[in-house]
């Protein structure tokens, strides 16, 4: 078996949600999450099928948000791998929509960080260990750091 750690590139200002699914309606119904979850979201979605052709399925309203996600699923190459690509909106506005897909078995990351997945390969085909999701700590937050977080929740509208 070999492990490997694969870089996920994304466009610069988009997030991503990182997901593992089970079924080939998965691009469809996650299609219907993003759209129902906002208006004004654009996204690209794609999925590994893992038997039968083992196609990657894609679907989006925005051309190259589409094509974004479906370059990461197949530089992972793990079957039931999807991921969504979104602008214009922040995975805590469809995160929990997402999880409640009925396809969707579990998240492995929902960012705009740095990501490496770790995959592992065997005979049989990829599959997803973990990611590294940003940086790792460089401290512990003080009074006037949470005071600049407070003060950036304002500015993006999620506190008053």
């Amino acid at each position: 078996m070999e492990i490997k750690s694969i870089r996920i590139e994304f466009p610069d200002g988009a997030n991503i949600v990182l997901g593992q699914s089970h079924f080939i309606k998965t691009v469809e119904d996650l299609y219907e999450t993003m759209v129902g979850s906002s208006p004004s979201i654009r996204f690209g979605v794609a999925f590994a099928e893992a038997s039968g052709p083992c196609l990657i399925r894609h679907d989006g309203n925005d051309d190259d948000l589409e094509a974004a996600a479906t370059t990461i699923v197949e530089n992972i190459g793990a079957g039931h791998t999807f991921a969504v690509v979104m602008r214009d909106g922040f995975p805590i506005n469809v995160l929990n929509a997402v999880k409640s897909c009925q396809e969707v078995c579990g998240i492995y990351c929902a960012t705009a960080n740095p990501v490496e997945v770790i995959v592992a390969e065997s005979p049989q085909g990829k599959g997803i260990l973990g990611v590294i999701d940003g940086s790792s700590p460089k401290g512990i937050e003080s009074d006037e750091d949470a005071g600049d977080r407070r003060e950036f929740l304002r500015k993006i509208g999620y506190k008053r």
